[in-house]
């Protein structure tokens, strides 16, 4: 099924292994989906429509593929693609984001001493 969502021509430059081609692979298809995913969450918790609309509402949301999920996505190093000790906000594993410090690679972020 992640065929069919992987792009035929991938952009490799910044990928290392198949684990974060899958979490940016699942990260597309969520950004793509989440406007349908939440249409139907809104049509099955609305009381005011018919039963079986939300049944069926519930039956398509339920077909959809799991990488259109939020809880596909985990946060994994770009670099490394390790899934452990990730900082969010610059989305590398602690090594990682260590060497890079200490390198001057990343702007605004120095070695602090005292």
């Amino acid at each position: 099924m992640a065929s069919a969502f992987r792009a035929k021509k991938l952009d490799l430059g910044g990928f290392v292994n198949i684990k974060v081609i899958r979490d940016h692979t699942k990260r597309k298809a969520y950004e793509q989906f989440e406007p349908q995913r939440q249409a139907l969450r809104y049509i099955i918790r609305n009381t005011s429509l018919p039963q079986r609309m939300r049944t069926q509402a519930q039956l398509q949301l339920a077909q959809t593929s799991c990488y259109t999920r939020p809880t596909q996505i985990k946060n994994r190093c770009t670099m490394g693609g390790v899934g452990r000790s990730v900082l969010r906000a610059f989305r590398m594993g602690r090594f990682q984001f260590r060497l890079n410090a200490l390198e001057g690679n990343i702007p605004g972020v120095k070695k602090a001493s005292w």
